[in-house]
């Protein structure tokens, strides 16, 4: 099994995406599978300009000069397609949604029906058969999530995929905390992304257990939320106060 993950934090590797899609990606070797890590960030992926040469002039082929010419490869070349963000303004960055409209190469135009008879275009390879996600978002809950649970849910039927995992972690700015009293949670929550990696190669999904525990804030205390908002705020205190000295 091929899975090739695109990441589209601008931060890439020192995002806490990266974090969860290191864990994530070593289970799945552990697995047996041979997965890619893509920065985004480090390609130059010019917006889609609507031209629709890639439907009626060029079929199947974008004719903007970037680095997403070698990217439709990896695509379609992949079992699995993963998608990996950070969470900006409750929805993808802007990495990866101009990653995603150029995508559309990879449609053909015509439209036809779904099994719930909505109409979608057909899909050009056989390959990707399954989607997943990973996302971090700096807020502590895990209700912000809620746009991108519905946009991979039609990404996957667009692509007439599978959508075979959702990996969405709120309170991301503690993944990479120095801080000793969260590093046990931490190294539990490094297994869990394993433990979920593991799954999608042997399985093609996630078991519900694991599905519940990746939904569980990251520390298992009654005022998670409150005392996250704390930290944060006291930490944009201090690095404000600097800038006035």
């Amino acid at each position: 099994m091929k899975i090739t993950i695109f990441n589209g934090s601008p931060r890439a590797e020192r995002g806490n995406t990266h974090f969860m899609v290191t864990e994530f990606a070593k289970g799945a070797q552990e697995a047996g599978a041979e997965v890619e890590n893509i920065f985004l960030a480090g390609k130059e992926i010019k917006p889609c300009n609507a031209c629709y040469a890639c439907w009626m002039e060029t079929p199947g082929e974008c004719t903007t000069q970037d680095d997403m010419e070698g990217l439709f490869q990896k695509v379609i070349s992949s079992d699995v397609l993963g998608f990996a963000t950070p969470l900006y303004v409750d929805n993808v960055s802007g990495l990866m949604k101009n990653f995603m409209d150029r995508l559309i190469p990879l449609a053909d135009p015509h439209f036809a029906r779904d099994e719930n008879g909505e109409s979608r275009h057909p899909r050009k390879y056989d390959k990707p058969n399954q989607i997943i996600v990973i996302s971090s978002c700096g807020f502590p809950e895990q209700s912000h999530f809620q746009v991108l649970r519905v946009l991979f849910r039609r990404m996957a039927r667009n692509f007439s995929a599978k959508l075979a995992a959702e990996i969405y972690r709120g309170g991301g700015g503690i993944l990479q905390s120095h801080d000793p009293s969260f590093q046990p949670y931490l190294e539990s929550y490094k297994q869990l992304l394993q433990t979920a990696g593991k799954e999608v190669v042997l399985n093609s999904n996630l078991s519900e257990d694991t599905m519940a525990q990746l939904e569980k804030p990251l520390i298992p205390m009654p005022n998670f939320v409150d005392e996250y908002r704390k930290r944060a705020n006291k930490m944009f205190d201090e690095r404000l106060a600097k800038l006035d000295r």
